[in-house]
């Protein structure tokens, strides 16, 4: 059983978070750019849009679409403050530490995974 497995099915119980799938855009853009360089944006729209103690539009500051990233953050909870308190027990109104902004770009990069191991 790996880290991710308790939160993973938890997450896959919920109608909404469970509904996100990457379309075929966002896996070829995953396999252009590669995991390297898709970890790396991960991390910068962590570190810009949810690591602040008072992000900027908190709730609505992660798009729907436009980004792998931005559809694996809404799968794993991870695209708001709110959402981060609620699923990961990360409290709202402090600035994210290192480690936490590490585990955020970690549970993305899982859900990734897993998407782009599926049969299409």
């Amino acid at each position: 059983m790996n880290d991710f497995d308790l939160l993973f099915t938890r997450l896959s119980r919920s109608t909404f978070r469970s509904r996100f799938r990457l379309g075929t855009r966002e896996r070829q853009y995953c396999w252009d750019k590669g995991a390297q360089v898709i970890d790396q944006h991960a991390a910068d729209f962590v570190a810009k849009r949810l690591a602040p103690a008072r992000p900027a539009n908190d709730g609505k500051q992660t798009p729907m679409r436009g980004h792998p990233v931005f559809i694996a953050q809404h799968a794993t909870a991870t695209c708001c403050r709110g959402c981060l308190a609620k699923w990961h027990h990360i409290p709202e109104g402090q600035a994210l530490s290192p480690e936490q902004q590490h585990y955020v770009v970690a549970v993305i990069h899982h859900w990734l995974v897993i998407q782009m191991n599926k049969a299409v």
